[in-house]
């Protein structure tokens, strides 16, 4: 957990410094058929195709990279558990998760617009474990932004 929030800090400095998500603001996108949420553990098969125009499916691909998603779900970390942190998901599958209360995510609703912008990637991961990677999000109705991984857990973990 202070490993999450260290590396957090460091993610939030990043995505501060990569506030137009890529020079002149140029959108790194990838193609995904829409996940229900009980499939989103893995968004790897998301991240291996391009394309060239942004959309609510598209997730970042390269670091500064962006793109634009829709709010499919809001909610506690933990199913049932208000105070154990914050989750978002996307319609295109990509997933945030925090182990505090972020209120920026909870503010978000289903159907929000969010710009989504790779910050950073683990390094020296298994083959095949795409877990950790770090997002900042922006609510574009609320103008509120956060920075969280995709997952609770770093590539190698649990």
């Amino acid at each position: 957990m202070a490993y999450m929030r260290i590396h957090g800090i460091a993610a939030a400095v990043a995505c501060l410094a990569v506030a137009n998500c890529g020079p002149n603001g140029a959108v790194q996108t990838s193609t995904a058929a829409s996940t229900a949420p009980a499939e989103i553990s893995s968004t790897s098969s998301a991240r291996q195709s391009q394309s060239a125009s942004a959309s609510s499916t598209a997730i970042p691909v390269q670091v500064r990279g962006c793109a634009e998603a829709i709010v499919s779900l809001v909610g506690p970390r933990l199913e049932g558990v208000p105070d154990s942190g914050s989750t978002i998901i996307y319609t295109n599958g990509l997933r945030q998760v925090n182990d505090d209360v972020v209120p920026a995510i909870n503010d978000s609703r289903r159907g929000d617009r969010v710009r989504i912008c790779l910050v950073s990637v683990p390094k020296n991961c298994p083959p095949g474990d795409e877990r950790g990677r770090f997002y900042a999000g922006t609510n574009l109705r609320t103008g509120e932004s956060w920075t969280a991984p995709d997952s609770q857990h770093m590539c190698g973990g649990a």
